[in-house]
């Protein structure tokens, strides 16, 4: 498989959407291109990070500029299962009851503080990243594809934060992390225009559709069965490591799989490199692993860093 003159063109606005991205979030390009990795590889990404970073403006920026069906979601304690999936109501007149769809019904939902909200209502967020469906009232209604949560938390030092079940954490693709800008960047960003003007200024560059296509063809890249055997020896390292307590799981290397082949995709690839791996592993280990010991989240980045550069790496850059 070769990535057709349509398919490059397609990558070609990807990388247009980040560089467009970047002038509204600024300095975090890196962050932009493993969200949609992740996206293109149909999984979900969950940021971890303190308010005021830009994670809100970083997802309805990439929402506009897709064209996508766009809903936020502001979590809190007293949410219930029905505010996000939609309730029934009485039909007048009549004897039967009509489904009203909540904001859980877009391609792109941005679930902010998805860590406030009670269990109950975190199983509800379960269901629909893993089955893309809900059900309500005994009857089960599918979701728009293509579906995508990208969900926000505060540290779980934080108070009023429920955890969020380890069950619920391995749905996410990845885990990221935009952090403080440097020094220059918070300049920029100051001497920079309004970013809520330029935000709706943006035009979409790649319709959901061409998004889709591009997406079909992950699956397809092509991969040494040196590179697969890499992927789960560094699984099994996790597993055997003293300083871990939970290792990753098979699903756990599926899923750095697939984020890979996106990732080659998004380079204009259909073969897998062992940089692919190398650029997304780190994101999907980082809430997967539970170390003994317990670690911030910077500790943990620089342990599951130092944990992958134990595991040599097979092979350099050769094609199929």
């Amino acid at each position: 498989m070769v990535l057709s003159e349509k398919h490059q063109h397609s990558v070609q606005q990807l990388h247009q959407l980040i560089d467009t991205v970047d002038h509204i979030v600024i300095g975090k390009k890196d962050i932009t291109t493993l969200t949609l990795t992740a996206m293109l590889a149909g999984g979900h990404v969950l940021f971890e990070d303190i308010p005021g970073v830009g994670k809100t403006l970083l997802v309805k920026s990439i929402a506009k500029i897709l064209g996508a069906d766009f809903s936020r979601i502001q979590f809190t304690p007293d949410l219930v299962p029905s505010d996000i999936i939609g309730y029934s109501i009485p039909v007048s007149g009549e004897a039967e009851f009509t489904f009203r769809k909540g904001p859980l019904f877009a391609s792109l939902v941005l679930a902010d503080e998805i860590n406030r909200t009670s269990p109950r209502t975190q199983a509800a967020m379960l269901e629909a990243m893993s089955e893309h469906q809900v059900t309500m009232d005994g009857k089960t209604y599918p979701l728009p594809e293509p579906f995508f949560v990208l969900a926000t938390q505060n540290p779980i030092e934080h108070e009023g934060t429920y955890p969020l079940p380890e069950a619920q954490l391995d749905r996410f693709l990845l885990q990221l992390s935009l952090g403080y800008p440097t020094h220059e960047q918070e300049i920029q960003m100051l001497a920079s225009p309004n970013q809520s003007e330029m935000l709706n200024t943006i035009q979409p560059l790649l319709s959901l559709k061409e998004f889709q296509e591009l997406k079909q063809l992950v699956p397809t890249v092509h991969v040494q069965p040196e590179l697969l055997a890499y992927i789960v020896k560094l699984g099994d390292y996790t597993r055997t490591n003293s300083k871990i307590r939970l290792g990753i799981s098979p699903r756990g290397n599926q899923y750095c799989l697939a984020a890979a082949k996106a990732y080659a995709v998004l380079n204009l690839r259909d073969y897998l490199i062992p940089d692919d791996i190398l650029a997304v592993i780190a994101s999907v280990y980082q809430h997967r692993l539970l170390f003994k010991e317990y670690l911030t989240p910077k500790q943990k980045a620089v342990a599951i860093q130092s944990l992958i550069e134990e595991v040599p790496v097979p092979l350099k850059r050769n094609k199929r």
